[in-house]
């Protein structure tokens, strides 16, 4: 299709240009010029083909007139992208003084000079130089200006003072933030106690889509769960768990957030029922170990459904250390003690020792307790436990159950 676009093309000008040789022909025109008693007479023709080659040499004389300044402007620009370009591999390296000595000779030009200053001022705070990072920012032309105010928001909030971070994006906030400005705002919010301000910024960075799916999940579930705790009354918190997506209500972490709020806030059969449903959906470990932090009320009722769990989830630890937190909790040591030996047997866990030690407390023995509460930091610290001691010894051996899939159905034991 091309080829005959070109060829009908081609036709249509040899018409064009027959016509106008024979209509030339016929009267090829008169032009006379007269300077200073010089008198140049031509045809049309002629003077329209002295006009374009006087044109053609002008534009040559034009180049070659220009060429030495575009070949120095192109050299000018080669050696500031190459030491951009080692500016910003010296800061990758982590070598910020060079860094800063080839972006501060290639700030200076206009093309390079935003994000030279930026990374120059970046590289400055790496080294401590914070009023020289300023300084940087300060250079910085117009269009730079929301990328400078949010790089100084991170530059606060990186020496702990999120207040003054906080302060600085939201008097940024009218004239609009970058995305580096929405997420330095909202980790601001929150290292400031203003879970509110954290949640009005989150929407409009989430529709960045900056982040991956994941990523952005998890940085949805750190704001809903800060925002969940700060709640401080049920009203509040109902209308927040409502407003979240059905995702986000999904989640075991927000489940386990809302649930603990509640229960502080006095609804625990409203966190028991969230809790029940979700782990009805899917087991989940934690959310087996947030049942038994939801305060003193309904601890029978609570280790009633916990035991019913366990034809789930027979070799859960953590459902395991929720039934003896429970029991603890009613003093029926017995019963917490030979499940808290479960839980050891399975996977000795920081929660299962100090309850152990809660226990071994609650029956008086106060050497023991030391060892179980001891063992608890020993094993959030990676190091091995101690035996509890020769007169109470503790059975950790593990227990065999029987193990179902998730839709209740026996599996065959591993061959060994």
């Amino acid at each position: 299709m091309r080829a005959w676009r070109t060829i009908t093309l081609l036709l249509l000008v040899a018409a064009a240009a027959a016509f106008a040789w024979h209509w030339l022909a016929a009267d090829p025109g008169y032009v006379q010029v007269r300077v200073r008693g010089t008198t140049l007479e031509t045809s049309v023709v002629a003077a329209i083909a002295m006009l374009l080659l006087l044109w053609a040499v002008i534009s040559v004389l034009w180049w070659l007139l220009r060429f030495p300044f575009r070949a120095w402007g192109r050299a000018v620009q080669r050696r500031g992208r190459e030491r951009l370009a080692g500016g910003l591999t010296a800061y990758a390296d982590g070598d910020y003084a060079q860094a800063e000595r080839e972006l501060g000779k290639v700030s200076g030009q206009a093309p390079f000079r935003t994000p030279a200053l930026l990374v120059l001022a970046r590289a400055a705070h790496e080294r401590g130089e914070d009023e020289r990072a300023e300084r940087a920012l300060s250079d910085v032309d117009a269009s730079g200006t929301r990328a400078a105010d949010a790089l100084r928001a991170r530059f606060l909030l990186e020496r702990g003072r999120p207040a003054e971070a906080l302060s600085l994006l939201k008097s940024k906030a009218a004239d609009g933030l970058s995305l580096r400005g929405r997420r330095t705002l909202i980790d601001a919010a929150l290292a400031g106690g203003d879970t509110q301000t954290a949640l009005d910024a989150l929407p409009a960075f989430a529709r960045s889509q900056s982040l991956t799916p994941e990523a952005q999940a998890a940085l949805e579930t750190r704001v809903l769960d800060a925002a969940h705790g700060a709640t401080p009354d049920t009203a509040r918190l109902n209308a927040l768990w409502t407003a979240a997506t059905r995702a986000q209500r999904r989640r075991p972490e927000l489940v386990a957030a809302f649930a603990r709020r509640s229960a502080a806030l006095g609804q625990t059969l409203a966190a028991m029922d969230e809790i029940e449903s979700a782990l009805r959906r899917e087991w989940n470990e934690d959310l087996a170990a947030a049942y038994a932090e939801l305060g003193g009320d309904e601890l029978a009722a609570r280790a009633r459904k916990a035991e019913g769990w366990l034809a789930l989830a027979p070799n859960s630890p953590a459902l395991l250390t929720t039934i003896g937190r429970l029991y603890a909790a009613q003093s029926q040591w017995a019963k917490a003690e030979e499940a808290l030996e479960r839980a050891l047997g399975l996977a000795p866990t920081p929660a299962a020792w100090e309850v152990l030690g809660d226990y071994r407390r609650g029956q008086g023995d106060a050497a023991a307790a030391s060892v179980c509460y001891a063992n608890a930091l020993r094993v959030a610290r990676g190091e091995a436990s101690e035996p509890v001691g020769p007169r109470l010894p503790l059975d950790t051996r593990p227990i065999a159950f029987e193990e179902r899939s998730e839709h209740g159905v026996p599996r065959l034991p591993a061959a060994k």
